[in-house]
């Protein structure tokens, strides 16, 4: 959900559903982890990443929070996603608020992206 009020990533996150926070505290901690370079701030409403270019973001919904990219899944991640009981979209995970967050899957993401931009940066 889109909250135009939140002017962090903390007021986002403590203004969300009690039930919806452990799932996004762990989601930042991943994206930071993973990408420690990564701008954090809020777009579109939504916590949002930034690394030399649109990396990643997360919004609560109702019962789930939806992990969302800048690029495409590919495949092979959409298939391993839906076995375990994601539901995915073309750039979006949906993690249930009850669910383990796929968090090798989610690195892997993260650090496809992260050189993809960082190659894209190097040839300009």
């Amino acid at each position: 959900m889109r909250n135009y009020k939140a002017k962090d990533v903390d007021s986002y996150i403590a203004s969300s559903d009690e039930k919806s926070r452990p799932t996004m505290k762990e989601l930042r901690k991943i994206i930071k982890a993973t990408i420690p370079k990564a701008e954090e701030g809020i777009s579109w409403g939504v916590p949002f990443y930034k690394y030399h270019g649109v990396l990643a973001g997360f919004a609560v919904f109702k019962n789930h929070v939806t992990f969302g990219l800048a690029f495409a899944l590919q495949s092979k991640d959409r298939e391993a996603l839906e076995k375990k009981g994601y539901g995915t979209g073309s750039k979006t995970i949906q993690i249930k608020f009850d669910q383990k967050i796929p968090t090798t899957i989610i690195k892997e993401i993260l650090k496809a992206k992260a050189k993809a931009n960082e190659a894209k940066r190097a040839s300009k």
